[in-house]
């Protein structure tokens, strides 16, 4: 069972700079929403692989489902 916490954490620290938020209380289900400027001029498949590379092989194991919401910060405004 995964914690949204602790996504949330190695996001940020994937991410320092970004605005991250992650949903999901099923401990498997998750949502998550992350502003920042490192999806500058990136497609938005290459934004969610630089999120599922952060979290590595937890996605598909511990994390059985994220959805994700990528923005870069000119986008969130």
């Amino acid at each position: 069972m995964m914690d949204k916490k602790y996504i949330q954490d190695q996001l940020e620290v994937a991410f320092p700079e970004a605005h991250v938020i992650v949903s999901g209380d099923d401990g498997a289900h998750f949502h998550a929403h992350i502003i920042s400027a490192a999806f500058v001029g990136k497609t938005r498949i290459q934004q969610h692989k630089m999120v599922y590379q952060a979290l590595g092989d937890q996605v598909g194991h511990d994390i059985h489902a994220l959805s994700l919401t990528t923005q870069i910060p000119e986008e969130a405004q």
